[in-house]
């Protein structure tokens, strides 16, 4: 259950700040809505998914996940630029991530 924890609050968290960008400055209601309740949820799921993960772990992978979700959105639908520095950092965090999932067993995912 703490991977399905940690997953559905890193979904979470990606989907209100990709909503919080559609929302136009919190001008559109919609999308304002979603970001407020999808930042909840992915807080909710973070709490649980650190009931049984280390809290340096279960946050590291939740931000270094999202930010990775985010910024590839953001290139993809909102054409972002994609330069080589901006997909190689991207690729820095993921290893950060790995890195951290297989550094000191005592906070592994179960």
């Amino acid at each position: 259950m703490t991977t399905l924890y940690l997953s559905l609050a890193i979904v979470f968290e990606a989907g209100w700040a990709i909503a919080m960008k559609l929302s136009d400055g919190f001008r559109k209601p919609g999308p304002a809505a979603a970001t407020v309740v999808m930042y909840l949820l992915s807080v909710v799921f973070l709490s649980q998914a650190t009931k049984k993960l280390d809290v340096g772990l279960g946050y590291a992978i939740w931000a270094g996940a999202g930010a990775v979700i985010i910024a590839v959105a953001g290139m993809t639908y909102f054409k972002e630029p994609a330069g080589t520095v901006r997909v190689v950092s991207i690729g820095l965090i993921v290893l950060g991530i790995a890195g951290l999932g297989l550094g000191g067993r005592t906070g592994h995912i179960p």
